[in-house]
């Protein structure tokens, strides 16, 4: 069997708080707390990691592309290690995995003009042998994309709008043919009425390019329309796993039903009444946390056991994983343990 495309290993993440000035830190923040999953890679497949905001989404995706180091744990790019793959030949690693971030003005230097990130794309990665090529190459991919070069190309990008910079980002992913893109919540400043748009051409890439993708949000309906698999992440954990459609039509794991019924129904006559009471931790309590449920502090069935150990994330049915001790499974696969 052929190595997967991505696969994280126990991959565990803290940051250290307090110090400086001289004074010893004492605690930690566990961001990502052993997350393992694969994408396979055997077909393009786009899989969504949801969870609120907080929940180690971004951390994640940094740590996959090199910009923050596990604390402990693997991440294995087609079974090469990130680490070992960006110290030996980084250049190579940043053409197989690239990323989209949230803010598409962050990305651009105000001083030069948008078409300067393909032209370096074009140059670091030896994509034409003269500019004429490269202008041709990129106006190509810019028409491919449904972008107008003559209306883009030679301004700077404060006077484009964050749709037009997004898909300029998309632009460049075609340029390069990443095989894996991570896109870390690419539609939190785009207008409504681009939104569908960008999700379009990012499905075109994928059946295109035959590229798999890593897409992070906190919007479920996004998820739905533009994945095809899904991880549900509550603080750093991965709590339930599956086909996206039948996550979202049945979830099984309280947190998921909770982000499942929270969905707003386009109904301007069914408006949401009830209202949401949430327990307040301190951060002691947050610390504890990790030796137990991660949810058990606002779960409608929560159980003794809950408080007591950590759920391991257990098949309980054909290709859906959730670690919940609902589920006799999981009770089992602790036992085991």
């Amino acid at each position: 069997m052929e190595n997967p495309l991505l696969e994280l290993r126990n991959a565990t993440k803290d940051f250290a708080i307090g110090g400086g000035l001289g004074i010893r830190v004492q605690r930690s923040v566990r961001a990502v707390d052993n997350v393992s999953f694969v994408l396979s890679g055997e077909k393009p497949t786009i899989s969504a990691l949801v969870g609120e905001s907080g929940s180690g989404k971004s951390t994640i995706a940094r740590i996959i592309l090199g910009l923050e180091q596990p604390t402990s744990g693997e991440v294995l790019v087609e079974g090469r290690d990130v680490r070992v793959w960006l110290k030996e030949e980084r250049m190579s690693y940043r053409r197989n995995v690239q990323a989209i971030f949230q803010d598409p003005y962050g990305i651009y230097n105000p001083f030069y003009r948008v078409e300067r990130v393909f032209y370096n794309v074009v140059s670091k990665f030896g994509l034409a042998s003269s500019r004429k090529e490269a202008d041709n190459l990129i106006v190509e991919a810019m028409e491919s994309m449904g972008l107008r070069p003559e209306d883009l190309l030679g301004r700077y990008p404060h006077q484009l709008s964050g749709g037009e910079r997004q898909r300029l980002m998309l632009v460049r992913i075609l340029l390069i043919k990443p095989k894996i893109v991570l896109a870390d919540e690419p539609l939190s400043m785009i207008d409504v009425s681009l939104r569908s748009i960008f999700l379009k051409n990012l499905l075109g890439l994928k059946d295109r390019l035959k590229m798999s993708a890593l897409y992070i949000t906190h919007d479920l309906n996004v998820a739905h329309y533009v994945s095809d698999e899904m991880m549900v992440l509550c603080h750093g954990r991965i709590v339930e796993a599956g086909q996206t459609k039948a996550i979202v039509k049945g979830p099984l794991h309280p947190y998921t039903q909770g982000l499942v019924s929270a969905i707003p129904v386009p109904d301007p006559r069914r408006r949401w009444k009830d209202t949401v009471k949430v327990q307040e931790l301190t951060f002691k309590e947050l610390l504890e946390e990790r030796h137990r449920c991660i949810h058990s502090h606002r779960c409608p069935y929560v159980m003794p056991i809950c408080k007591e150990q950590v759920p391991p994330l257990t098949e309980v049915k054909p290709g859906r994983s959730v670690a919940c001790f609902l589920y006799p499974e999981v009770k089992e696969a602790t036992t085991l343990e």
